[in-house]
Parts: C-alpha cells; sequence; structure tokens
C-alpha cells in the first residue's frame, strides 16, 4: 500500500470513529505492517493537509481525532441555540483545584476554597468523566485521592496536564484560585467532527457557592466580581441548602 492510500485509510477511520483513536487501534487497519513511527509521520502529513479547513486533526490524551477548530464555534452554536446551563463556580474550582493539585482529598480542597464541598459537586464531577478516585490517602480514615481522566483531557482538547495554563504563583492567595478561569477553558471545549451540539453540553444547573472570606479579601484587592446569579446558595453538605442533581 503506498502513501496516499494509506493516508485514505487513516483519514476515513479517523472520520467516522466515535471516539479518539489510539495508534495501536490505527496500526489494525494495516495488519500491523505499519510502525508506529510511520503511522506518526502519516498523521503528521494529513495534519498539514487539513490545515486551512474547519476541521482539523489534533491528538489528544485518548488517540487521534477529528475536530472543529474554535473559529468555528460561533457558527456551529446557531445549529443549537439552546444553551444547557454553565457549570456553577463551586464545581469550576474544585475542577481546578484537582486539575492542578492532584492527587487531591476532599479535606485538601476545603482547605484551599476555605468552604465545605457539597458531595454532588464530586459525583458530578465524576458521572461527567473528569475526576476519579486514584487511591486513599495513609492518614486517619483513608480519605479518597481524586484526579482528573483522560476523558477530561479530551474534552479540553489537550494531550496531557503540562498543556493546561500555567498558574501565575506571584501574588496571587492560592485559596482564591484567581488566576483560575476554567469557565473560559470550558468555553473552548471542542466539537467533535460528525457531532452536533456543544462539546460540554450536559452541564449542570448548580447554584452558586456563597464566596469564602479568602475570596472576598482577594475581590477587595481590586479583583473584579464574578457575575451574581439570581438567589445565591451555598454549597456546603448542611441540611437545608439543596443542590441541583446533574442534568
Amino acid at each position: 500500500m503506498n502513501t496516499t492510500d494509506a493516508k485514505r485509510v487513516l483519514e476515513t477511520a479517523l472520520i467516522c470513529a466515535a471516539q479518539p483513536m489510539t495508534l495501536r487501534e490505527l496500526s489494525v487497519l494495516f495488519d500491523g505492517e505499519l510502525a508506529n513511527d510511520t503511522l506518526k509521520t502519516l498523521l503528521g502529513e494529513l495534519q498539514l493537509e487539513w490545515t486551512g479547513r474547519g476541521v482539523e486533526l489534533v491528538p489528544v490524551a485518548s488517540g487521534w481525532r477529528f475536530q472543529s477548530r474554535p473559529e468555528m464555534r460561533h457558527y456551529l452554536d446557531r445549529l443549537h441555540p439552546e444553551k444547557p446551563p454553565r457549570y456553577s463556580r463551586a464545581t469550576l474550582e474544585t475542577l481546578a483545584i484537582i486539575a492542578y493539585r492532584q492527587p487531591v482529598t476532599r479535606g485538601d480542597m476545603e482547605d484551599i476554597r476555605g468552604v465545605t464541598i457539597n458531595s454532588l459537586i464530586l459525583k458530578q464531577l465524576e458521572d461527567r468523566g473528569w475526576v476519579e478516585v486514584i487511591g486513599h490517602r495513609e492518614t486517619v480514615g483513608r480519605p479518597a485521592l481524586f484526579a482528573t481522566t483522560r476523558q477530561f483531557l479530551d474534552d479540553l482538547g489537550l494531550s496531557s496536564l503540562d498543556q493546561l495554563p500555567p498558574l501565575e504563583a506571584s501574588g496571587v492567595q492560592e485559596s482564591s484560585l484567581g488566576s483560575l478561569d476554567f469557565e473560559s477553558l470550558a468555553a473552548q471545549l471542542p466539537v467533535e467532527a460528525g457531532e452536533g451540539g456543544d462539546a460540554a453540553g450536559d452541564a449542570a444547573a448548580e447554584p452558586p457557592a456563597e464566596r469564602s472570606a479568602d475570596e472576598t479579601a482577594t475581590l477587595a484587592e481590586g479583583e473584579p466580581p464574578a457575575a451574581e446569579e439570581p438567589a445565591p446558595e451555598d454549597d456546603s453538605d448542611e441540611p437545608g441548602h439543596p443542590t441541583q442533581t446533574p442534568a
């Protein structure tokens, strides 16, 4: 099989695939006759051939896939004008802590945020496939250790955690998470080729958390406040503060 035909096979398989494909899966297309280095070369050539089009070929944590380019989102959103509810501030901050400080326990997250974390927030992130328990800390109670998944990286179009936006530690209190803008990052979730709707389409409608003392202090130092939503509620586990389950 010549190079042109091999690239056609790869292109067809990747466009038709519902999930990213690994090099091992792609090698099955050729009965293992092509080495991984050869496959990588062909995939690199395919990437160049799709330059300038509305769809691009990218490597993510789970393999290779075709996805729409970020600048196409404005047009694709017109096909689905009804926007799903956004993730709450509490959920995004919890996800940010896990992403940047993993592996972490629930107690670690609560120490950083300064408020109690509702157990439904962690369940929501687990159900979304973005976080998982990878073990337990050898201490009293053996609390669960949370970390992000490959699905989390795939949904953000990343191949590794090293590609997350860097934290600017200077002048930023860790407890305030002032440098983490996961709402903007979540808005960049790619739409996979051949799929309709928003890639983050099942974001749950969860009430926002009240600001902690650290967050209030950070805002007082000149950081612009986040847009308030009507009827804010606490995200603590205390009775009388319901949190909606994921849609």
